[in-house]
């Protein structure tokens, strides 16, 4: 019997700082849920939204795999690896922060709002070399089907991580179905809608709502609304 949890989107925390507006459905900086710790490897999902020329100052990372997916404007990126990018829409990025990596992050352009999800994963491994990597999706390739953007396989669709994960990115007409089969028996699935209403093993979620569902062996995903999108992160529940 699955067992699930159900984030509504306007229970998530909140931080407002002026230039940065985010959204918590974990526990983060001054949100604090005891309900809300983590999803299995997932530690942390940050809705993020930060003004024009704004951005987080370099700070620390250690013995954590952080993907930042950008939805919309670009984002731009500086680390003590010495990287220094810009990522926009259709790109994912993945840090290895490993035995430890200073980094910033900032809204490349002063015009506008850039949008994007901060997302953490416990690592399987510590203390490794700190990695940085980043890839361009052809975003197409997600329309009505799932596109796959992140797994623990170098030689594999997407980015990798330290970590038995699979994430995967969909785009769907209205009425449209797909079935989704976890790749691990003992991992969980967090649903995240990024826009749109759809439906999840018969469970309805609207725009922002997170949905985690576990020991279950698919997920049946149909899209209720015209253009619904969604982020499907498969995560070790165990660790």
């Amino acid at each position: 019997m699955a067992k699930t949890v159900l984030h509504k989107a306007e229970t998530r925390g909140v931080s407002n700082h002026g230039w940065l507006n985010s959204r918590h459905t974990f526990s983060f900086s001054g949100y604090n849920n005891p309900e809300r710790i983590h999803f299995g490897a997932l530690r942390v999902l940050n809705d993020d939204i930060v003004e024009g020329g704004m951005g987080f100052g370099t700070h620390p990372h250690n013995n954590m795999e952080i993907i930042s997916i950008p939805l919309e404007g670009d984002l731009e990126h500086q680390d003590s690896m010495g990287n220094k990018a810009i990522i926009r829409h259709g790109d994912v990025q993945v840090m290895s922060a490993g035995t430890g990596v200073y980094h910033s992050e900032y809204n490349a352009n002063k015009g506008e709002k850039v949008k994007f999800l901060q997302i953490w994963l416990f690592p399987n491994q510590e203390n490794v070399t700190p990695r940085y990597d980043q890839i361009t999706l052809n975003v197409e390739d997600r329309y009505n089907k799932l596109q796959q953007v992140l797994s623990p396989n170098v030689d594999d669709e997407g980015v990798w991580i330290y970590q038995d994960a699979w994430f995967n990115m969909g785009k769907f007409d209205k009425d449209f179905s797909v079935s989704y089969p976890l790749h691990k028996e003992k991992n969980g699935v967090y649903v995240f809608v990024l826009r749109g209403d759809i439906t999840v093993n018969g469970q309805v979620l609207n725009e922002r709502d997170g949905l985690g569902i576990w020991e279950v062996d698919k997920l049946e995903i149909t899209a209720n609304s015209q253009g619904a999108e969604v982020l499907l992160m498969e995560v070790p529940m165990e660790m």
